[in-house]
């Protein structure tokens, strides 16, 4: 019976924390609160303008007939404009503000002023990493299109054609970065140059593109259907296709024979600078640095090593440590022959995730997921597993890669699905995108050092959840969290030029069980992308601290599902509002339970 009030105590606390009742809080001061809602308004409306294929990612569908301006000239202009933002909002008196609109104002200030820190290095001179980038956003623009009648399809058609202007111009800023030695490494741009071949379509039937005119909507009325259709195979064929074949050619004959040859972004001009920024923008964390995130790695490696060698000793294998890694990569009793078993395996173990979630969440979202394989094009130089959450109010969609299929080990799949789909991405988005009374850019605000940490603190609480059924899976979650720690070496490792890539892939090859197609689209993917591996375990160490706390200092009134709940109330954070968010929320509950 106390447990039963103290966990209805602990619910409302939760509840006030919640962004739906800000109106209960203090209204804040009304003239800066309409100032801020203003400037948050016109931000948005700015950034849709300018960024149409976000805009269509949000659910805002006034700009879907066009790309983004890519220019110098724009870039300018999204440097001045964001200036002018937080120069708008260091006006506003944060102090006069509700608790509800401080938050909004300190993750505002994070995002347009991490913009205008890393807009000083002109990232746009190198729009592509080594598995996405402008070009692959084109290709799958289509899925989060919103075709529904005949005006949207001609607005795609519009977005469609203006494809050639749209690469002319990022081929310009990779020139200019040619010229100013920012470039993606050359050692790695063998995968990038599979992933653009991958591309090139012979005909507009085969291209991804062309798929809404496959089926229309009932909205799209007979009459209209084959006129769009032979639209589209015109465009498709005519401008869009010629267009790849065009990049490819440009990607392959000059940007790779020109490419720098050091992989350190501190080798860039101005890298030293670049890098840190970089550290400092994925981790949240205004005084992190590449020295104290790298020993955070060596010291965690360290720890989950302990751990690893603890499951071996308990399976009584007979051999050393790299022996168990070399069976666990090869032994076919891991590994499945057909795709469809990939992803019926990735489902069976979804919906046992799904089950277990009222045990650890009160609040669960409304939006459904499905499963899918990675689309072919990418599947080569992709990541093992990624989350899509698509167009607010669709389905999200937990992606499972099939390519390769004997370097996708079955112990690993359980770690990646509750990482990839629930409790992890699909959850805390889904919740997200639900929020109420909070300014639009908060919806799918995505913080990496939070969104990540609570993929891989996910992975963690499937202990709790049961869900690792064998030793050798609970072995795959030790790897993709050694995997993780590794993170934090190798990172920091390469872009302050301490270590090449054959020692980040050797580093990776004796401390996980990663297959080696995996261990090298990783590190390419590190080499092309500074920092964002970083934010994985930098988000999960805080989590982790922080549910400490809360459980030490409530103790038996402590509630799981509470503090979960806590943790996702307000969307995507930085570090530093998680920490101040936990703890107004230990202080309400000690403060009721007294």
């Amino acid at each position: 019976m106390l447990r039963n009030v103290i966990n209805a105590i602990l619910m409302l606390v939760l509840l006030g924390t919640r962004p739906a009742l800000a109106q209960a809080e203090s209204a804040g001061n009304s003239s800066t609160s309409k100032q801020l809602s203003q400037l948050f308004d016109d931000e948005r409306q700015f950034y849709w303008h300018s960024e149409p294929l976000a805009a269509t990612s949000d659910g805002v569908h006034d700009f879907d007939d066009r790309l983004p301006s890519v220019t110098p000239k724009a870039q300018a202009q999204r440097l001045d404009a964001d200036q002018q933002f937080l120069q708008r909002l260091k006006r506003i008196e944060r102090k006069t503000l509700s608790p509800q609109e401080q938050i909004s104002h300190a993750l505002f200030a994070f995002m347009v002023g991490q913009r205008v820190t890393l807009a000083r290095h002109r990232e746009w001179r190198m729009p592509l990493n080594s598995d996405s980038g402008f070009h692959a956003d084109v290709l799958y623009m289509h899925e989060n299109a919103e075709l529904r009648n005949t005006n949207d399809y001609e607005r795609y058609l519009s977005r469609l054609r203006d494809v050639p202007r749209y690469f002319d111009e990022n081929i310009s800023n990779m020139r200019l970065g040619l010229k100013d030695g920012f470039t993606l490494p050359r050692e790695i741009l063998g995968g990038v140059a599979r992933v653009i071949a991958g591309e090139q379509f012979a005909q507009a039937a085969d291209c991804p593109l062309f798929s809404p005119f496959e089926a229309f909507p009932v909205g799209v009325p007979e009459s209209d259907r084959a006129r769009l259709k032979a639209a589209a195979e015109r465009v498709i064929q005519d401008q869009v296709i010629p267009t790849y074949a065009k990049f490819q050619q440009f990607f392959n004959a000059e940007y790779r024979a020109k490419a720098r040859h050091s992989i350190a972004a501190s080798a860039l001009p101005g890298g030293k600078a670049y890098y840190a920024d970089l550290v400092r923008y994925f981790t949240t964390l205004a005084d992190a640095t590449p020295a104290q995130v790298h020993q955070i790695g060596v010291d965690e490696v360290k720890r989950i090593r302990a751990e690893m060698d603890q499951i071996i000793r308990e399976l009584k294998f007979k051999g050393s440590f790299s022996d168990f890694l070399i069976f666990l990569r090869t032994d076919p009793q891991f590994y499945v022959s057909t795709p469809d078993q990939l992803l019926r395996e990735a489902s069976w173990l979804a919906k046992q995730a799904d089950g277990r979630l009222p045990e650890f969440f009160r609040h669960l979202p409304r939006a459904p997921y499905g499963v899918r394989a990675v689309p072919d094009v990418l599947a080569p130089n992709y990541t093992a597993g990624r989350y899509n959450g698509g167009v607010p109010g669709a389905a999200g969609e937990y992606w499972v890669n099939t390519y390769a299929l004997n370097t996708r080990a079955l112990y690993l799949l359980p770690a990646l699905t509750l990482h990839e789909a629930v409790p992890g991405h699909h959850l805390q988005t889904a919740i997200a995108r639900e929020l109420t009374d909070v300014p639009k850019f908060r919806l799918n605000f995505y913080p990496h050092a939070f969104g990540e940490g609570w993929g891989l603190y996910s992975e963690k609480l499937g202990i709790e959840m049961g869900l690792y059924k064998t030793p050798y899976e609970n072995f795959g979650r030790l790897s993709y969290e050694m995997w993780r720690a590794c993170r934090l070496v190798v990172d920091t490792g390469i872009h302050t030029g301490a270590m090449s890539r054959a020692q980040a892939q050797s580093y990776l090859r004796i401390n996980t069980s990663l297959s080696e197609h995996e261990i090298s689209t990783e590190i390419d993917r590190y080499i092309a992308w500074p920092g964002q591996a970083l934010a994985y375990k930098m988000g999960e160490l805080k989590i982790l601290a922080l549910r400490h706390r809360a459980e030490s200092a409530l103790g038996s009134a402590f509630d799981i599902r509470a503090f979960h709940d806590a943790v996702l109330a307000n969307g995507g954070v930085t570090l530093p509002v998680l920490e101040a968010q936990i703890e107004h929320f230990i202080a309400s509950a000690k403060s009721v339970l007294i």
